[in-house]
């Protein structure tokens, strides 16, 4: 082999070990967003507290948004969710909230996109990728919310099935779930390093650091990205996500069901598309399919409970997978409905793009201010 050829592929191989590296210090930088949110906002504890307050759908709704953007996932809230209704929380509040929380996670692969703010090329492609989750969910529950209230299919249809399905052995596979024992370590250190601080103020300052981490990883990341998947590695990878609709969202989904995570699958393709290796479009159904994964937390969740209340437990599990299924089989399947998200999507980064300030006030306004708002008027 020549030197030339040697060096190459001393080239390529430091390319992807870097590549790897960055990949993990996003999923560290996420799990500390993560960690700081709940130390911030009292965790899953915040999360029931903040739960008290709804008092009809459309502020349960808010309220499920508003948890999920504090807490940095939907996994732990629609889980809390599960055993709250366990509790003797009402199913018709309860749905509402699953749907917010549907809501509220795609905040993490928005913050994600912010990572390419400077170059605004790269800003509008990686904000387009991330809202159209944003927008493909808002209109999720602008279909299903009426149609629950009116008539309660979800409730009823998952009522059956849990009957059903009730009294099976425990489904419970956490023990899978690889990718938090490879990341808890680095979160921790990082924990550690800012414990001298006290009470919430260790929150926020994880919180700024993770935001800190995903700003450099993703700029980072998007460079090496884009130089990396030429030839073979970008078919191998277009085969997975950018082959077709099924594709996307079959692999969306399992990806999602191994880490247990919709915003880190999420969050992870953000900088494909802000490099310019996948387009929206590309995208948008991967992000479909991890909505579909995620449901699996708070169904093994409803797994775990047993005696009188298992029951009631699996059914509001059940509302958000079919909830879920039902919004993707619709809304992607009529093309009129399938297009609405893009096109917002696409609208509103070009409009962040020449407005950065605008950008930011979204966020913040759609996840937290306007949520808050709420809870404080009705409190």
């Amino acid at each position: 082999m020549s030197e030339s050829n040697q060096n190459s592929l001393f080239s390529k191989a430091t390319n992807w070990a870097a590549i790897a590296f960055l990949v993990y210090l996003v999923l560290v930088a996420v799990g500390t967003v993560s960690g700081g949110f709940k130390l911030a906002s009292g965790g899953s504890a915040g999360a029931k507290e903040i739960f008290e307050f709804a008092t009809n759908p459309f502020v349960a709704l808010l309220l499920g948004a508003l948890a999920t953007a504090l807490v940095q996932s939907s996994s732990t809230v629609t889980s809390v969710i599960v055993g709250l209704v366990a509790g003797g929380l009402p199913i018709s509040i309860a749905i509402p909230m699953v749907m917010g929380a549907n809501i509220g996670t795609t905040i993490t692969n928005t913050l994600v996109s912010i990572g390419h703010i400077r170059s605004k090329e790269e800003f509008q492609r990686a904000f387009a990728a991330s809202t159209v989750h944003d927008f493909f969910n808002l209109l999720a529950v602008a279909i299903f919310l009426p149609l629950e209230i009116m008539f309660g299919m979800l409730q009823k249809l998952a009522e059956s099935l849990s009957h059903l399905f009730v009294g099976d052995a425990d489904l419970s596979l956490k023990s899978y779930n690889f990718i938090k024992p490879l990341v808890k370590p680095a979160v921790n250190v990082i924990k550690d390093a800012v414990s001298f601080l006290d009470g919430k103020a260790i929150g926020i300052a994880m919180v700024v650091i993770g935001i800190a981490l995903i700003l450099f990883a993703v700029t980072t990341l998007g460079k090496l990205l884009k130089k990396a998947l030429v030839g073979t590695a970008k078919e191998l990878l277009h085969s997975a996500i950018g082959r077709g609709p099924i594709a996307g969202i079959t692999s969306g989904a399992a990806v999602t069901i191994m880490v247990q995570s919709s915003s880190t699958t999420t969050s992870l393709m953000i900088p494909l598309a802000g490099s310019g290796v996948f387009n929206t479009r590309q995208i948008y159904p991967f992000t479909l399919g991890a909505n579909i994964g995620t449901t699996i937390t708070a169904l093994l969740a409803a797994t775990s409970i047993s005696g009188a209340a298992a029951e009631v437990a699996l059914t509001i599990a059940l509302v958000h997978v079919m909830f879920n299924i039902f919004a993707v089989a619709l809304i992607y399947g009529i093309p009129t409905l399938r297009e609405l998200p893009l096109i917002m999507a696409e609208k509103l980064a070009k409009i962040g793009a020449n407005n950065k300030p605008a950008a930011l006030g979204y966020v913040l306004g759609s996840f937290f201010i306007v949520p808050g708002l709420i809870m404080m008027a009705v409190r």
